[in-house]
């Protein structure tokens, strides 16, 4: 069965996506709330530690990832559907070391595109062309995310122990702007 079409005779409250793909954007929707929390959270711990440029690097994450969040949000309105904001989980709000952090990262955006994937995958069993169309951007985003983080963790595990590789690693990551 396709989504039905909708014309002038469309009455308020009537949605154009499914119910199924609904509640998998909504809840994709806390994941990337969340997510903006989790990294305002790492951020936070690298103020703690004075790595200001780790500290810049994470609140840019927590940005991109609420503007994420914001994506989905007006998808489902686009579609006329309803959002159903969640509670947010607490995140982590200590690690032991950057490495953590990173690790942790880096096995966040390995869910995160778990999650959009198993979306895709509804989406096709339901027909729901604009929305697997929808989450094309965000599959080419975890690609980025996941090789990102996967980059800085490497970096990350060859420094070691090495607290002065560790200070010029932080100043090369707090480069990152939204330039």
């Amino acid at each position: 069965m396709r989504n039905k079409v909708y014309n002038s005779n469309t009455k308020p409250g009537d949605t154009m996506i499914k119910e199924k793909i609904q509640n998998a954007l909504n809840l994709q929707l806390n994941q990337e709330l969340y997510a903006f929390y989790l990294y305002l959270s790492m951020s936070s711990y690298f103020d703690s530690l004075n790595l200001s440029g780790f500290s810049n690097w994470m609140r840019f994450q927590a940005e991109e990832e609420k503007n994420h969040g914001l994506k989905f949000y007006d998808y489902i309105l686009q579609s006329r559907g309803k959002v159903d904001l969640k509670q947010i989980e607490a995140p982590k709000k200590t690690w032991k070391s950057a490495r953590e952090v990173f690790e942790d990262t880096y096995n966040h955006e390995k869910k995160v595109t778990e999650s959009i994937y198993d979306i895709v995958d509804l989406a096709i069993a339901e027909r729901d062309h604009a929305t697997h169309n929808f989450l094309q951007w965000f599959v080419s985003e975890q690609v980025e995310e996941e090789a990102t983080a996967l980059k800085i963790l490497e970096k990350i595990k060859f420094i070691g122990d090495n607290q002065g590789a560790l200070f010029i690693l932080d100043r090369e990551v707090g480069t990152r702007s939204n330039a």
